[in-house]
């Protein structure tokens, strides 16, 4: 089987074309190609199926096995590939997804593919959307784990997200409260968590703690929902710079309510396996 191993600012995915739908793939073969010990790793798999009104359809196993609606960054690499493999030879691209269809925006230098912005839709603000117990939304709520209380606003950018507005926390104190947050009994779904620091010049630094993957570099997803809370709570302008472990991410959450994300995308290698 052959495959293309890619990273967006370190968010790095194993994709596999299967545009014939033959393949019978499953979330135990997810888990161990993801490995990174003993197979190829990474932060999940995304195979490439066709799609009734798309350009393609992004099928995507995190690398725990479980199935991921949206990934900002994922999605990102996967419309590099989609151009590059001439699946879809043009500079605007249709991908579905379990969370419906993206559109992609390709920046095309001579044919290499420099960038890519994402129509993210709109973000779902209310707890029943996240999903999270209660009513109404969740903005600069505080929740507490163990011995500590953190501010935290939560919202559904094609998957679930909390922010966390934090500015003294180690990789240490990520990788502890990161997954108890996750499976705090408010997220029926579990959920992604976004330790967020909002800076001086207007960007976030962010580190995400991803549902389904742990401690990852990057999430693109968890960007768009970090601006959405930065700006409904006055930090920051509805257009933010993302600043990430290996790089950084623009968005904008436009007057029409749709956010839009640009960032890179590359391929670290190919092989068989």
């Amino acid at each position: 089987m052959n495959f293309t191993k890619m990273q967006g600012l370190g968010n790095d995915f194993i994709i596999i074309e299967d545009m014939a739908a033959e393949l019978n793939f499953t979330a135990a073969d997810a888990v161990r190609l993801c490995n990174r010990r003993t197979g190829i790793g990474a932060d999940g798999v995304m195979l490439v199926r066709p799609a009734d009104s798309a350009d393609a359809y992004m099928h995507l196993f995190n690398s725990d096995g479980s199935i991921a609606e949206m990934c900002g960054n994922g999605i990102r690499c996967f419309a590099k590939y989609v151009y590059d493999a001439s699946i879809a030879k043009k500079p605007t691209l249709a991908i579905d997804t379990p969370a419906g269809i993206k559109l992609a925006e390709l920046t095309i230098d001579g044919d290499t593919v420099a960038a890519v912005r994402i129509d993210m839709g709109e973000p779902l603000l209310g707890k029943a959307d996240v999903p999270m117990l209660g009513e109404g939304s969740c903005s600069l709520e505080k929740i507490a784990v163990e011995n500590r209380e953190f501010l935290c606003s939560a919202l559904n950018t094609g998957v679930p997200h909390l922010v966390v507005f934090e500015e003294d926390l180690s990789e240490e104190d990520i990788c502890h409260y990161g997954p108890l947050l996750e499976k705090h009994p408010l997220f029926p779904a579990k959920i992604n968590v976004n330790f967020a620091q909002v800076q001086p010049d207007g960007s976030i630094f962010v580190r995400t703690w991803e549902r389904g993957c742990g401690r990852t570099l990057a999430c693109g997803t968890g960007s768009c929902a970090c601006v959405a809370a930065a700006a409904m709570a006055g930090y920051t302008k509805r257009t933010a710079t993302v600043r990430l472990a290996l790089g950084e991410l623009l968005i904008e959450w436009a007057e029409n309510g749709h956010i839009f994300m640009t960032g890179p995308a590359e391929v670290s290698f190919r092989g068989t396996i």
